[in-house]
């Protein structure tokens, strides 16, 4: 039998682990169904992972990466001179498009986030999965001001996390309704309303 590397076991677990949570709740999670999942022996779960809680702490990520890479677009050079809430409409249409694209992921996430807030000792996983999303959030506000050569009137962080509420708003109404339409009106209405802060340099 071939020896598969532990980084590509780590990452077979961790994509059965989104697939089981998406499907059926963290709480149904188990490392058997996960290991089922990856078509694993338990012992591959144990020989990668000390705890269920790693894992789950290895999910959350692994998520926000890929998260990243999916904006990652949006927060490259280029389209200088293009308005800020342009360079913000544009960039929140990245955002939407991989929530659209893979809505599994998104429903794995929200429940992963009200999961650890009911656990004590996973509650620093939903801080922790939440300073990447403001992080993210920053340095998209930091790329739409040198795309339009605007600056910010209040601070990025700031910022950030009205950036972040809003993408929480747009995630869970369009995975409840399914709407693009909607999803459009939305982020309109966020690129208007953070771009109100914005003024020329």
């Amino acid at each position: 039998m071939t020896r598969i590397p532990v980084g590509e076991r780590r990452d077979a677990l961790v994509r059965a682990a989104l697939r089981v949570v998406a499907a059926h709740g963290v709480t149904a999670a188990t490392t058997r169904a996960i290991v089922a999942e990856a078509g694993m022996p338990l012992a591959s779960f144990h020989y990668v992972f000390g705890s269920r809680d790693e894992l789950m702490a290895a999910l959350v990520s692994h998520v926000v990466d890929e998260e990243a890479l999916s904006i990652a677009p949006a927060l490259a050079p280029g389209d200088e001179g293009i308005s800020v809430r342009d360079a913000l409409r544009g960039g929140l249409q990245r955002y939407f498009d991989a929530v659209r694209d893979d809505p599994d992921r998104e429903k794995a996430m929200l429940e992963l986030t009200h999961y650890a807030l009911r656990s004590g000792t996973m509650a620093p996983l939903a801080r922790r999965q939440y300073e990447r999303y403001y992080e993210l959030a920053a340095s998209a506000l930091r790329v739409a001001e040198e795309k339009s050569g605007c600056r910010w009137r209040r601070p990025v962080d700031e910022l950030a996390r009205l950036l972040v509420t809003l993408t929480d708003g747009l995630t869970l109404g369009w995975l409840v309704g399914r709407d693009d339409a909607v999803a459009a009106s939305v982020m309109d209405f966020a690129a208007d309303a953070l771009a109100a802060y914005a003024e020329e340099s």
